[in-house]
């Protein structure tokens, strides 16, 4: 079957010639060209949902949100003291560099090596674990005095303690 002549007019077609000469269409030449029509989009149901969208987000009365927050700083400071305590036991094992040989490494200095780059990696995590979650309680509000990066654990669970009565 031979198929109709098809005219392009910008992004339409048409197979009838005087809306083509009329419209300044060009014919298409070439293989067979199937063109499905999809369904028009809808305009105003979009706009009429978008205004809908913060209309039904859920507010929180100041009370409520005081007490998350709340609760937030607490988890973070207890997160912070274990991260301390985390710290404080890796750059004890980590010993400036200088840990004790265990059993095979008196014989196998690479290993001993490996194990101290290890310890060492473990120390810088931690560190960033610590300044992570420092930063994070700064942000939100009245954060404790932050030592060093590889501060003292002893120092900070006390400046934490001693933020506890401006929280609440």
């Amino acid at each position: 079957m031979a198929q109709e002549r098809i005219y392009r007019c910008g992004n339409e077609y048409t197979n009838n010639a005087t809306v083509a000469k009329a419209q300044g269409c060009k014919l298409m030449e070439g293989g067979n060209i199937t063109v499905i029509q999809g369904p028009a989009p809808q305009a105003a149901p979009r706009s009429a949902s978008s205004p809908a969208a913060p209309r039904s987000a859920p507010r929180n009365d100041s009370a409520e949100q005081r007490a998350r927050d709340s609760d937030a700083r607490q988890i973070l400071e207890m997160e912070l003291r274990k991260a301390e305590e985390r710290l404080a036991q890796a750059q004890k094992a980590y010993a400036n560099g200088q840990p004790e040989k265990e059993g095979i490494e008196s014989r196998n200095h690479q290993r001993y090596l490996d194990r101290v780059a290890e310890l060492k990696a473990a120390v810088s995590r931690a560190e960033a674990d610590v300044n992570g979650l420092r930063r994070e309680l700064a942000r939100m509000g009245g954060a404790p005095a932050a030592p060093g990066p590889a501060g003292p654990a002893p120092a900070a669970p006390g400046a934490t303690g001693s933020s506890d009565p401006a929280a609440k």
